[in-house]
C-alpha cells in the first residue's frame, strides 16, 4: 500500500493525498447520510413517547456507519475483484484502483468495521433485547452479500429493495425500540418514506452505471427498465415519499410539522431533470449527488419537524 497517492489538478499541478484523506474517501462519505438520517429520525420519534437515552443513541449510530462502511469497502473489493472497477470509474473510493491500497488491506478494514459495530451492537443488546442480536447479524449478512458471494444482490433488481428496508425501515424502527423498548405502527409507517428515499439512491447509482453494469452480466432493476423507464421510476419514487408524509399528516398520525419536508422538493426535482437525456456516467453525477442530498435534507427536515412537534 502506498502511503501517498498523488494526481494532477486541474491547473496541471501535481497534489499528494494521505493515507487519512484516501481512507476517507473509501468511506464513501456523501453516503453515510443513509445511515446516520434513519439512526436520527427513530430516536427522535422515541422523545415522543419518553426519555431517550444519548449513549444508546451513540452506540446505534456509530454502529450503523461502521455496517455501512463495511458495505461500501465490501463493494470497493468485490467490484475490483470482478473487474467492474478502474480508475476512471466515477462513485467509488478507488482505493484499489487509484490510491495503490492493496485488496487484501480493503477486506481487513471492511472486516474491521464489522467487528467494531458487533461490539457496539452488544452493548445495545444488553440495554434492550439479545433479539436484536439476530437483526443485526442478518443486517450485517445482507450487507456482505450485497457484492459479495456468488450472486450479489447488486446484481439482481433486489438491490433498492434491500438497501431501503435495511438501512431506511429497519434503522428507523430499531431507533426507536432501542429507547422505548417496543415498535409501533407509527414508526414503521414514519420508516416507510425514508426507505424509499434510501432505496432512491440506489436506483440512482444504478441509472448512472447501466451500461457497465449491463457489459459485466449485471440484471440491475435500471438495466431491466432502460434508462427512460428507470428515470421515470425513481421520479414515481420520490414522488411517493412526499405523499406519503401529506398522508399521514391527512391521517392525523403526525403533525403538521413534518409537512415541513417540502422545502427540499428542489432537490428531487433537479435530479429527475438532470438524469433525462443523460448518457454518460460523469455526465450523471450532478443527478447522483442530488437524489443522497433529498435523502438527506428530506430526513433531516422531517426530524426537525418531528422534534417540534414534541415541543408543541
Amino acid at each position: 500500500m502506498n502511503p501517498k497517492s498523488q494526481f494532477i489538478d486541474d491547473d496541471g499541478q501535481v497534489v499528494k493525498q494521505s493515507t487519512g484523506k484516501i481512507l476517507w474517501q473509501l468511506t464513501r462519505p456523501h453516503t453515510l447520510t443513509a445511515s446516520f438520517v434513519p439512526v436520527l429520525i427513530g430516536t427522535v420519534l422515541a422523545m415522543h413517547y419518553g426519555d431517550v437515552s444519548v449513549l444508546l443513541f451513540a452506540a446505534m449510530l456509530l454502529s450503523c456507519l461502521f455496517i455501512q462502511i463495511a458495505t461500501n469497502m465490501f463493494n470497493e473489493y468485490y467490484d475490483f475483484k470482478r473487474g467492474l472497477d478502474n480508475e476512471e470509474s466515477v462513485g467509488i473510493g478507488g482505493a484499489i484502483v487509484r490510491d495503490g491500497f492493496k485488496p487484501e488491506t480493503v477486506i481487513r478494514l471492511a472486516l474491521s468495521s464489522y467487528g467494531i459495530a458487533l461490539l457496539l451492537g452488544v452493548y445495545i443488546c444488553m440495554s434492550s433485547s439479545w433479539w436484536l442480536a439476530v437483526v443485526g447479524l442478518i443486517g450485517m449478512g445482507i450487507g456482505y452479500l450485497y457484492t459479495g458471494g456468488p450472486l450479489p444482490i447488486s446484481s439482481t433488481p433486489l438491490g433498492e429493495l434491500l438497501a431501503g428496508l435495511c438501512m431506511g425501515s429497519a434503522f428507523i424502527i430499531i431507533s426507536f425500540f432501542i429507547q422505548t423498548g417496543y415498535v409501533n405502527i407509527e414508526s414503521i409507517l414514519v420508516s416507510i418514506p425514508v426507505a424509499i428515499l434510501v432505496g432512491a439512491i440506489n436506483m440512482a447509482n444504478n441509472i448512472r452505471d447501466r451500461v457497465g453494469d449491463q457489459e459485466s452480466g449485471r440484471k440491475t432493476l435500471a438495466i431491466l427498465l432502460g434508462h427512460k423507464k428507470a428515470v421515470t421510476f425513481l421520479g414515481i419514487l420520490f414522488a411517493t415519499a412526499y405523499l406519503w408524509i401529506i398522508g399521514l399528516v391527512m391521517a392525523g398520525i403526525l403533525s403538521a410539522w413534518p409537512l415541513v419536508v417540502l422545502l427540499s422538493l428542489p432537490k428531487p426535482l433537479k435530479a429527475y431533470r438532470e438524469f433525462i437525456d443523460k448518457k454518460l456516467p460523469v455526465q450523471m453525477v450532478p443527478a447522483m449527488k442530488a437524489t443522497a442530498q433529498t435523502n438527506t435534507i428530506f430526513g433531516l427536515l422531517l426530524t426537525a419537524g418531528l422534534f417540534i412537534s414534541t415541543l408543541v
